[in-house]
C-alpha cells in the first residue's frame, strides 16, 4: 500500500492576478478560507491556477507562497507538468527542494506521445524525485490518454501514487481500480463524476467546485466513505447545475467569475482565456443563488 497524500477533496485552486501580476493578498484570503473550511488538500498551478500563461518566476512565486501560508495545516501539491520531460524533472526537483508535498503532473500536450512514451516520460520523473506523484489525465485538454495497462506499469513505480482521472470514461477508470487497486489510487478530476468514481475505488476528488463550496465537496467524499450514501449522493446531485454553469465556458473563466459574485478580487483569466460572457455570467448567478451561496 502506497502513501496516501489525501483523502477527500483537493481544491484545485484559482490564481487571482491584477495589473502588477499575481495577486498575492487575494490569494492568502482564497487558501483561508479553504483550510478555515475542511478542504484536505491545496493542489496550486495547476489548469484552474492557468499555469500555462504563468512564467516559471511566477509559477515558482505562487506554489512557496501557498506552502507558506499553509504552514502544515493540508498539505500543498504542486502543478509540475508539461510537455517537455527536462523541463518537468527540473521543476518537479525544485518543488521538492522547498518541501511541496507531492507533483501533479499532466500528461505531455502538443507534441503528446504513445503510451510507451507515457511510461517512459514519467519513469524519467520518478527517477529524479522522491516526492509522490499524481498523474494527470485529461485527453480533451491534452489529446493524451493514459490508458488501464499503462496505468498498471505505472504503478509498479513507488513514488507514483495516484491518478487524476478527467476522461470522463468510468469504464476506463473501473479497470484503472480493478487494474491497480491500492498501488494507485484515483482522485476524481471531474466534479460531475465524484460519486461515480468513489464507488469504483476513488478516494477523493481534485475540485474546481471546492474554491467555492470546499466543506460541501469535503462532506460529499466523507459521508459516501463513511457509510452516509443517501447524504451524499444527495449532494452530488444538488450540486450538477452550479458544476454544469461552472463549466458553460472553458475553465477557469467561469470559477473566476464565481469568486469575483462572492466578493473576491481575483481578476479575470490571462489571454488567451477572456472574461465570461454576459449570457454566462446571468446563468451562473442564478445557479449561486439556487445553491445558496448569493
Amino acid at each position: 500500500m502506497k502513501k496516501v497524500i489525501f483523502k477527500g477533496c483537493g481544491t484545485a485552486i484559482i490564481t487571482p492576478f491584477n495589473e502588477n501580476g499575481v495577486n498575492f493578498e487575494e490569494f492568502r484570503k482564497l487558501i483561508e478560507f479553504q483550510i478555515e473550511n475542511n478542504v484536505d488538500s491545496i493542489i496550486v498551478c495547476g489548469t484552474t491556477g492557468e499555469a500555462s500563461t504563468m512564467s516559471t518566476k511566477e509559477k515558482k512565486e505562487t506554489i512557496e507562497f501557498a506552502l507558506k501560508t499553509a504552514n502544515k495545516r493540508v498539505p500543498i501539491i504542486a502543478g509540475t507538468g508539461g510537455n517537455c520531460t527536462e523541463s518537468v524533472i527540473e521543476f518537479t526537483k525544485w518543488a521538492e527542494s522547498i518541501g511541496v508535498d507531492g507533483a501533479l503532473i499532466v500528461t505531455p500536450y502538443y507534441n503528446k506521445t504513445t503510451q510507451d512514451g507515457l511510461i517512459a516520460h514519467y519513469s524519467a520523473i520518478a527517477k529524479n524525485t522522491n516526492l509522490p506523484i499524481i498523474l494527470y489525465s485529461v485527453p480533451e485538454r491534452t489529446g493524451v490518454n493514459i490508458l488501464p495497462a499503462t496505468c498498471k506499469k505505472l504503478a509498479e513505480i513507488p513514488n507514483i501514487v495516484a491518478i487524476k482521472e478527467a476522461s470522463g470514461n468510468l469504464s476506463q477508470i473501473a479497470e484503472i481500480s480493478n487494474l491497480c487497486k491500492d498501488e494507485l489510487y484515483i482522485y476524481s478530476g471531474n466534479d460531475d463524476q465524484i460519486l461515480p468514481i468513489l464507488s469504483v475505488g476513488g478516494i477523493g476528488v481534485i475540485s474546481v467546485l471546492s474554491n467555492i463550496a470546499p466543506n460541501y465537496t469535503h462532506n460529499i467524499v466523507f459521508n459516501f466513505l463513511n457509510g452516509k450514501i443517501d447524504e451524499a449522493i444527495n449532494a452530488q446531485l444538488k450540486a450538477i447545475p452550479l458544476i454544469k454553469a461552472l463549466f458553460c465556458e472553458v475553465n477557469p473563466i467561469p470559477i473566476k467569475a464565481a469568486l469575483n459574485m462572492l466578493g473576491y478580487n481575483v481578476g479575470i483569466p490571462r489571454l488567451p482565456l477572456i472574461e465570461m460572457s454576459n449570457s454566462g455570467k446571468d446563468l451562473l448567478k442564478r445557479e449561486l443563488k439556487s445553491f445558496g451561496l448569493l
